[in-house]
């Protein structure tokens, strides 16, 4: 488990699972005991440790506006530091590979891990559909750009995180909680209003 995924995740466990969780990581945690003081030094000691711990950690958690994605749940959670604001049910990637006949070239529909910011903002988004689409329904992508244009799949707002990942509204709205997406985070319409409202340009998106 990454650093920043044991600091987001930290509002829900108990101290100690966190101590254990730094403690793997590597931050250098330290306790003392079994060379001679006596218990009430040793504790003493250990609630001065603890107590740094616990300003380190303070320094280290995210603070404001951010969202924070659960790929393996479905789960979008709009925070603002360690408060959830609001929670809503997403489809992020299936993890499926399509192959090209032929072979020649192949993809895997996963929504990426990791850290990111929001980098655009679109309302009414269109989508510019890729060589995949059309593989995936057994045609042969077209030359005319004009084919390719789809002005309805992504809904009514788009928040673009890089490399072509959106999170995007859905005409799928049944298929909401379920790993279905090519990689991409649906939302449903009025969900996605509301985190669309209140996140700007370079809001933090933490996925896992």
């Amino acid at each position: 488990m990454s650093r920043k995924k044991a600091i987001i995740r930290r509002a829900s466990i108990g101290l100690g699972a966190v101590i254990a969780v730094l403690w793997l990581a590597g931050v250098g945690i330290e306790f003392f005991g079994g060379d001679g003081r006596t218990d009430g030094a040793v504790a003493e000691e250990n609630q001065a440790r603890t107590a740094e711990l616990q300003k380190r950690l303070a320094r280290m958690a995210p603070s404001g506006i951010m969202i924070v994605i659960d790929t393996a749940e479905n789960r979008l959670r709009l925070m603002n530091g360690e408060k959830i604001e609001r929670e809503v049910v997403v489809s992020c990637g299936s993890g499926d590979i399509l192959e090209e006949p032929g072979g020649r070239r192949k993809w895997q529909f996963d929504t990426p891990r990791g850290e990111f910011t929001v980098n655009s903002k679109l309302v009414n988004p269109t989508w510019i559909k890729p060589d995949w689409a059309f593989i995936e329904e057994g045609e042969v992508p077209p030359k005319d750009f004009d084919a390719r244009v789809d002005n309805d799949s992504l809904g009514d707002y788009a928040l673009g995180f890089g490399d072509g990942y959106f999170i995007h509204g859905t005409l799928y709205t049944r298929l909401l909680g379920r790993n279905v997406t090519h990689g991409c985070v649906r939302v449903g319409d009025k969900d996605l209003e509301e985190v669309f409202r209140r996140v700007r340009m370079g809001t933090r998106i933490f996925i896992y």
